[in-house]
């Protein structure tokens, strides 16, 4: 299955519950820098937020893909924004369905934990430290990172693993490692693949599964942007998944709830 077969199928739900039935409450469009203690990169991050029911959707989006403008499209049906034009907005239409309709507070998959409140730095280590777990990473594992998170590269590499950074905006690592912008090569060269949900935002999620799958090699999905959505491929070329819904973790110094869907056999 992949992301479009997904949405096609979730439109077939035509009760009371189903898409056509619920509606996009608010749409919000936010953007925001953040720039980490020790580090001289200032991360750039733009999202939809689309809120059905008690869930909020999340989809990171490019520069010049939409703008303050979206937030227009609030009080459309669901099933509406699960046909629009534009990726972003269909998985965060998506992600926000799918969330209603099975909230992760009660998926019994879930190991739920609490990121305490906290620093910028201490709210992320702590996050990438709990998604670092569910690798299962061995002494000199390769593990190409799709998605570069400084904190995330640190906590491979305290666990004896070998991280392969890919960014499509990144040159270098707050250390100064190469960051590799091809993704197939860093994914032909490791033993496991952590990626980030804006994969599935920028259209590169089922070409990532399928050559995971083709080489026989594990994915983890660590995502903010579409944790609802990734967590319906467990087990369909994905093996764990790091849910972070709303609020996301850079946008609170309060507690937040992470949720770990460990390994799927």
């Amino acid at each position: 299955m992949t992301v479009d077969e997904l949405i096609a199928e979730t439109l077939t739900d035509a009760t009371s519950t189903g898409p056509r039935a619920l509606i996009a409450r608010s749409v919000h469009w936010l953007q925001h820098g953040t720039r980490l203690a020790g580090s001289p990169q200032v991360f750039r991050n733009r999202y939809i937020l689309i809120r059905c029911e008690s869930a909020f959707g999340v989809c990171a989006v490019d520069a010049g893909v939409v703008d303050e403008e979206i937030i227009e499209l609030s009080g459309t049906p669901i099933a509406d924004l699960l046909a629009d034009h534009r990726l972003p907005v269909r998985v965060a239409a998506l992600d926000a369905y799918l969330g209603a309709v099975s909230p992760h507070r009660h998926d019994a998959r879930a190991q739920r934990i609490v990121l305490p409140a906290g620093t910028p730095d201490e709210r992320a280590v702590a996050r990438d430290k709990a998604i670092a777990d569910l690798l299962e990473i061995t002494p000199g594992q390769r593990v190409a990172l799709i998605g570069v998170v400084n904190p995330l590269v640190a906590a491979i590499r305290e666990r004896g693993g070998e991280c392969l950074p890919c960014d499509l905006t990144l040159d270098q690592t707050q250390w100064g490692d190469p960051v590799d912008r091809d993704m197939n090569r860093v994914v032909d060269q490791a033993d496991s693949v952590l990626a980030t949900g804006m994969t599935l935002g920028n259209g590169s999620f089922d070409r990532l599964r399928e050559r995971c799958a083709e080489r026989s090699i594990p994915l983890t999905i660590y995502a903010q942007t579409g944790a609802a959505v990734a967590r319906a491929f467990l087990g369909n070329g994905v093996r764990a998944v790091s849910a972070e819904p709303f609020p996301l973790s850079q946008m609170s110094a309060e507690e937040t709830a992470l949720y770990l869907y460990p390994r799927q056999s």
